[in-house]
């Protein structure tokens, strides 16, 4: 894999930004652009952190896909209260730079999000609330019920730069979103979902998988013991790559 350390600059965010981004070494078909994973970072992550936690790099040698690791900071994905507009950032200013820079594909069938804790948020706000755009987004670990998460006492540090107003029913609010693509026309993206049972958000993820069932939402889902850990993580993601293998096939 080839591995370009991206810094440009960002229109909706007025600043520069970052992404780590690889790319296989040889494509079989120069002329055809590649299939994107965009790999999200957790709460306290950055840009570099699947890289020098997992061997994502190693994982992903052997396939024609490209991956995209951008920085958002602490932002939950969301256009901040008091901050920046990261939502319109990652879902809308990101993938035209990053398809500008590198051969990247824009056909819906070629582009998978997936992230770890916030990032695994990120990965399902992005497939549900456009599923135009994704075939598939799995989540490790994510925080799946943010209503919770924003109400739980002790985390207005973390919380108020987003919004002082709850998410719920609103496009940040997971089980909302998915209700409301159920309730559409739009395409259903495939969706992967692990948590370990040790996790501090394995209730979350329990809540938002029966909610999927209740709406007929289908999701792959999977348990196993763990915590809140990255050697969880990178074992994990090796899951979601072959998984990835089928829905590509699929498409």
């Amino acid at each position: 894999m080839a591995l370009f350390q991206a810094h440009f600059g960002s229109s909706i965010l007025g600043l520069q930004c970052s992404a780590n981004v690889l790319l296989p070494d040889r494509r079989k078909d120069p002329a055809r652009p590649l299939p994107c994973l965009w790999l999200l970072h957790g709460l306290s992550d950055d840009h570099t952190t699947w890289l020098r936690q997992t061997s994502i790099e190693r994982y992903v040698a052997s396939r024609q896909l490209a991956v995209v690791m951008p920085a958002v900071d602490r932002s939950f994905y969301a256009d901040m209260q008091h901050g920046l507009k990261y939502w319109s950032y990652i879902s809308e200013e990101l993938p035209d730079l990053m398809r500008q820079y590198f051969p990247l594909s824009s056909r819906r069938e070629d582009n998978f999000a997936a992230g770890l804790s916030m990032g695994g948020y990120g990965a399902f706000k992005l497939a549900l609330n456009h599923p135009e755009h994704y075939a598939a987004a799995a989540s490790l670990s994510g925080v799946m019920d943010f209503n919770r998460l924003w109400a739980e006492p002790g985390r207005k540090e973390t919380m108020t730069p987003i919004s002082s107003k709850s998410p719920k029913g609103t496009s940040s609010d997971l089980l909302h979103a998915a209700t409301v693509l159920t309730r559409s026309r739009k395409p259903r993206p495939r969706l992967f979902q692990w948590c370990g049972t040790e996790d501090f958000l394995y209730q979350d993820n329990l809540r938002f998988r029966d909610h999927a069932r209740k709406i007929k939402l289908h999701v792959d889902y999977s348990e196993s013991p763990g915590s809140h850990a990255w050697d969880k993580w990178d074992e994990q993601i090796q899951n979601v790559l072959k998984w990835l293998e089928t829905v590509i096939i699929a498409n």
